[in-house]
């Protein structure tokens, strides 16, 4: 009897586990239907080519080099764009996996930061988008000698547009990691102020390995972080001026 309860726990996780990341898988495969339906693939890959295609001359187009190419790229963007759509989905079975074994104050904290972290995320992607690739590309071109005709492969800039999304939307997860680490007590907020010089050189040297070799790209990328690690900084100095200090529940415990 005692030694198969341990087990039957074990066994009742793992059902949780799996039902969780099916229903998370199912929403992905619900939106990517939807979207290979309407707009489809190939509007989806156009509305994420438009800023390269700003910055080439008029009338040039991208190319496929390989041969399903033109069909694999566009079902891999949308696919990659059902995933951010459901991601809130994603994160709320992620959470209510875990929340059964957290404490009241622990769930209450939570499903903000899961909340928070997504719009972040999202954030990120579209600064990225809207900002980063319209400047870099035009720059880039500026450089581009005039016997030179710009034809970028298509494979190539969705393997370059994925990995700035993942670089600028963790970018913007800043804040969260600062008040999680803040929140449990691994650093205080005074440290982390000390050592603001060597997270400005950390975020340049992040910045420089991530991004394209140009010094206007590492700059948008690196300036955005040092920015939300001072918003992080005073998020968690706020939350933490808000916690009750330890007299103050010592009395409410003596308080009749």
């Amino acid at each position: 009897m005692t030694t198969d309860a341990p087990q039957e726990g074990f066994i009742s996780h793992l059902i949780e586990l799996r039902t969780r990341l099916l229903r998370a898988v199912l929403a992905i495969l619900v939106v990517f239907v939807v979207l290979f339906i309407y707009p489809g693939p190939s509007a989806i890959y156009d509305l994420l080519a438009q800023p390269m295609l700003a910055s080439l001359p008029e009338g040039t187009r991208m190319i496929a080099t390989g041969v399903i190419t033109p069909f694999m790229v566009p079902v891999k963007v949308t696919m990659m764009t059902s995933f951010v759509l459901a991601l809130p989905v994603v994160l709320y079975q992620a959470w209510a996996f875990v929340a059964p074994g957290l404490y009241q104050h622990e769930q209450r904290l939570a499903l903000p930061l899961i909340a928070s972290s997504t719009l972040l995320f999202l954030l990120g992607m579209a600064f990225c988008y809207f900002v980063v690739f319209r400047t870099v590309f035009h720059f880039i071109a500026g450089f581009a000698p005039e016997s030179i005709t710009p034809a970028p492969d298509i494979e190539a800039y969705v393997s370059f547009v994925m990995t700035m999304f993942v670089a600028f939307g963790v970018t913007f997860e800043v804040p969260i990691a600062v008040i999680l680490l803040v929140k449990s007590g691994v650093v205080t907020v005074e440290k982390l102020r000390a050592a603001r010089g060597y997270v400005i050189v950390g975020a340049f040297v992040i910045a420089a390995v991530v991004t394209p070799p140009d010094v206007l790209s590492q700059f948008m990328l690196a300036v955005p972080l040092c920015l939300l690690f001072e918003v992080g900084l005073l998020v968690a100095s706020a939350m933490k001026k808000r916690e009750p200090k330890p007299e103050d529940n010592d009395n409410q415990e003596i308080t009749p």
